[in-house]
């Protein structure tokens, strides 16, 4: 993923797209940020399915920005905050469809062996270990609260 990321800077820099390389700097050292956060953690190691995650949090971050934006009649930030969740969604794994996520929290369900919300956890940490970065857990707990009720 940093291969990549560097190789992306690379070529938008002779490209002349200063924006680009702008979002492209600022996931870099979001990435940075993200691995001394985990120095300290048992396994410092930062995975891919970290970095997805990371990059979806950014997501996240910017179409709430470009929301408060359009609110506040600023349609040009707004639109500058869209670009950047554009160029971010490149480096994103591929987003798993609505009824791709039933499907797989339906397999989970049985694979755990959960009946009931005491077991809406083990469900959402299987989710997050195997999916990270691919769907927008907030939507998938309401997806598994339904099934498990």
């Amino acid at each position: 993923m940093r291969d990549k990321l560097m190789d992306a800077v690379k070529e938008a820099m002779k490209a002349k797209q200063p924006h680009r390389i702008s979002t492209i700097r600022m996931m870099q050292s979001a990435i940075k940020d993200l691995e001394i956060a985990n120095r300290t953690k048992a396994d410092p190691t930062t995975s891919d399915g970290d970095i997805a995650s990371l990059l979806s949090k950014l997501v996240k971050q910017r179409e709430e920005s470009a929301k408060i934006y359009d609110e506040g009649g600023r349609p040009e930030l707004a639109a500058k905050e869209r670009e950047e969740i554009a160029i971010i969604g490149e480096f994103m794994p591929k987003q798993l469809s609505e009824t791709e996520v039933i499907e797989i929290i339906k397999g989970i369900i049985a694979e755990t062996g959960a009946t009931s919300m005491k077991d809406m956890g083990k469900v959402m940490s299987a989710l997050k270990e195997r999916y990270p970065g691919q769907l927008d857990f907030g939507k998938a707990s309401g997806q598994i609260k339904g099934l498990l009720s």
